[in-house]
């Protein structure tokens, strides 16, 4: 059964959803969207955990790589208000990073996957290390770049948080955590709103319940090497060693992503817990020029900066153009991607975006997804529903 509030002009975002969940639902999820400065879905249905718990309004979902939006507009507000500089140095701000080939990496590299600094699974000897925010920053003050700073793009799936987040606490003093809810949680009142949610919150967090079948880490290999084959034929730019070198560190399959360990942690690539409200309401603010309800949060200027896209090439990790901006990527959607939408979906079918030339905002976050790399197309499927109906209004 749906629940919340739907704008007529909206009701096959509904019907989408009970599709994608079936009958009985197979989990659950919530999706907002808003239209010009509107909003108009706030729709929920499904259930929480494996034992039938249904959703709820206040419901949170652990969103993977959804997460790396949220950090990235974090610091977008930290240089519209001059602490930071896309084209300054990153040793500029965190000079234990000057080393090994980083001298020179700029903020802008960084958040446009540019740095050659994707490679988790060479950088630590088990996934659990990334509970250590010391330990992964000294890590990657001391790594080396996969390539020339700049000369290629490859998505930083895992490391992208740290390094974000380490210059965003540089120059604030502070915790990410903190700086999130005092900095976009706070002026536009989000409710459900964490990277390293509070012990009081988790008892709102979605209980991750995996396919029947799951895809192992143990048979990636295999597959990917019959892919790589593919790909050379065709003569196609692609290493699938980059995607496990970016995405799979070793233990990654040891851990539970509905424990409270990883849920308070501080990942800010990939452990977001949000609802689709909250989420829906950043992208909305973003959607309208960095305003919202009253609310300044960006500049214009600076939103126009973070979003314009940085390179179109086929990306190392990801094996096909993401059109980077500055810490988003385009908005796919199964009927075709808005010319210029933003935003970042996540592993298991999360995802959020904002389309300016539409006032378009939409969020989705889940708890069933086929845990693939690449996610899957529910975000993207929706997505498209909600562009017919924008069009229709």
């Amino acid at each position: 059964m749906i629940e919340g509030y739907l704008h007529p002009d909206f009701w096959p975002v509904a019907r989408r959803l009970e599709k994608q969940l079936g009958n009985p639902p197979r989990g659950g999820a919530a999706v907002c969207v808003y239209h010009r400065s509107e909003k108009v879905a706030d729709i929920w249905a499904g259930v929480k955990d494996a034992t039938g718990e249904p959703w709820r309004a206040d419901t949170m979902a652990m969103s993977f790589s959804t997460t790396k939006g949220v950090t990235a507009t974090v610091l977008h507000v930290l240089v519209d208000r001059g602490l930071l500089d896309y084209d300054e140095r990153v040793a500029k701000y965190w000079p234990e990073f000057a080393q090994n080939g980083k001298e020179s990496i700029t903020v802008r590299q960084l958040l446009c996957h540019e740095a050659g600094l994707y490679g988790i699974r060479n950088l630590i000897d088990h996934a659990k290390r990334m509970f250590d925010w010391e330990y992964m920053i000294a890590a990657l003050a001391r790594s080396t770049p996969a390539h020339e700073p700049g000369a290629a793009n490859g998505y930083h799936g895992l490391t992208f948080g740290w390094l974000i987040g380490e210059l965003i606490q540089r120059v604030t003093g502070k915790q990410l955590s903190e700086v999130l809810q005092t900095e976009l949680a706070e002026p536009l009142k989000l409710d459900g709103f964490y990277i390293g949610a509070p012990v009081n919150q988790l008892h709102r967090a979605a209980e991750l319940i995996p396919p029947k079948r799951t895809l192992q880490i143990s048979r990636v290999r295999p597959i990917a090497k019959r892919l790589q084959r593919v790909f050379s034929a065709l003569r196609l730019p692609v290493d699938l060693r980059c995607v496990a070198d970016a995405l799979m560190p070793a233990g990654i399959d040891e851990i539970d992503t509905s424990s409270p360990e990883i849920l308070t942690a501080s990942i800010p690539s990939a452990n977001g817990l949000f609802t689709a409200r909250s989420l829906a309401k950043l992208y909305a603010t973003l959607a309208t020029g960095g305003h919202l309800d009253g609310v300044r949060l960006l500049s214009e200027e600076t939103v126009q900066r973070a979003t314009q896209v940085q390179n179109r090439r086929v990306d190392l990790v990801v094996p096909f153009p993401m059109h980077w901006r500055l810490g988003y990527h385009r908005a796919a959607t199964t009927g075709g991607a808005p010319r210029s939408a933003f935003g970042h979906y996540g592993f298991g079918g999360s995802g959020a975006w904002a389309d300016p030339d539409r006032n378009l905002a939409m969020a989705m976050v889940l708890n069933h997804g086929i845990y693939t790399p690449l996610g899957n197309v529910r975000t993207a499927q929706m997505g498209s529903v909600v562009l017919r109906c924008a069009d229709r209004r």
